[in-house]
């Protein structure tokens, strides 16, 4: 047990000190998860703040500089609830506690103190899921392993069976990941943090019989997943790297593919080869990885094509196929979720999003 904290709290300051004292060999992690789409900016008929570019790497800091980042950004309100200057900006907090929190000068911030223990919930949610650990209250939460026991999160009464694991990666530039409670088998959508907590949980759920990679840039502790729950990993070949080489399900060519009768597969290439959409189709639910999701500033669908590795052509073509699909509810692996009065309304967005890109 770290020294100094409670069984409660172990678990969280240990992500943390990791998060704080990681050595130069993540490198090559980070440079590939900061191509990932986490940057929220609208599409191309309007500029918006965004992530850092892929460029940028954080270099091993000193202890002295790991002191200045793991300080409270003078953003924040006064409080107890407050965000430190490792924060990457990946929106996390924002779309889980939006009362809370806020972007302010180019990265998170508390802009409100939680008003209710709903918000507080939600704020300590985002605690928990923030990836690299830089949500922080003043004093420890006593309440922290009630929250900790809410996790997978059911998403939406319209939605049983489906859940947000919560606890994002680092490495995956803090994409979220699903849970899906199927009769024909459990399906994790993409990998969290490995956590003993949460695999205690999903356990209790049932496992996992596959685990589906939407791209590389989300795979984060797939390896950690599948050995303990014994699960299938599929991505589709077009992404098979040394990270994923032992991948069990390689798709190959278009597609689309299907598992059992109720879950098909979409193939999406544009942010990367091997993009892969998974449609719920009694749900009407497309999980979406990185291909598409809400832009933060409107109601726009944002391609994030600053991080894409593909040409906008062909992302496009890929979001026509979905004209053709009888779904009402986007699941992104980063940002806003989406719920489409009917498929009429999902099919105008797109067409919108198809426009945009020809003025």
């Amino acid at each position: 047990q770290v020294r100094g904290c409670s069984a409660e709290t172990e678990e969280l300051t240990r992500h943390s000190l990791a998060i704080s004292f990681q050595s130069s060999h993540r490198l090559t992690a980070m440079a590939l998860s900061l191509r990932a789409a986490a940057s929220l900016a609208s599409p191309p008929s309007g500029a918006r703040p965004g992530r850092r570019p892929a460029s940028v790497v954080r270099a091993a800091a000193s202890p002295a500089a790991l002191d200045k980042r793991n300080r409270r950004r003078e953003q924040n309100v006064s409080g107890e609830f407050f965000v430190d200057h490792r924060c990457i900006d990946c929106a996390t907090c924002r779309w889980m506690a939006p009362e809370v929190f806020k972007r302010v000068d180019g990265m998170s911030a508390v802009a409100a103190q939680p008003s209710s223990e709903e918000e507080r919930t939600k704020a300590l949610q985002a605690l928990l899921s923030c990836p690299t650990a830089s949500i922080h209250t003043d004093k420890p939460a006593k309440d922290i392993l009630q929250v900790q026991n809410t996790f997978p999160l059911p998403i939406d009464d319209d939605l049983p069976g489906v859940y947000l694991c919560g606890y994002h990666s680092e490495s995956s530039y803090g994409a979220t990941s699903y849970l899906i409670v199927h009769p024909e088998g459990n399906i994790m959508v993409d990998s969290p943090r490995y956590t003993p907590r949460l695999v205690d949980k999903i356990e209790k759920l049932g496992g996992a019989r596959y685990m589906f990679l939407t791209h590389i840039d989300d795979v984060a502790d797939h390896r950690k997943w599948a050995e303990r729950l014994k699960c299938e990993r599929i991505i589709h070949s077009g992404d098979v790297v040394d990270i994923t080489a032992d991948v069990e399900w390689k798709l190959t060519g278009s597609g689309p593919w299907n598992i059992g009768s109720d879950f098909e597969l979409i193939h999406t290439p544009g942010h990367t080869e091997g993009s892969v959409c998974l449609l719920y189709k009694p749900l009407k639910a497309l999980f979406t990885g990185d291909h598409v999701a809400k832009s933060e500033y409107s109601d726009e669908l944002n391609l994030f094509r600053m991080y894409s590795k593909q040409s906008v052509n062909l992302q496009l073509d890929s979001m026509r196929k979905l004209l053709d699909l009888d779904f009402e509810w986007y699941l992104p692996g980063h940002g806003y979720r989406i719920r489409y009065e009917d498929v009429q309304a999902k099919n105008a967005a797109i067409e919108s999003l198809l426009a945009n890109y020809k003025n």
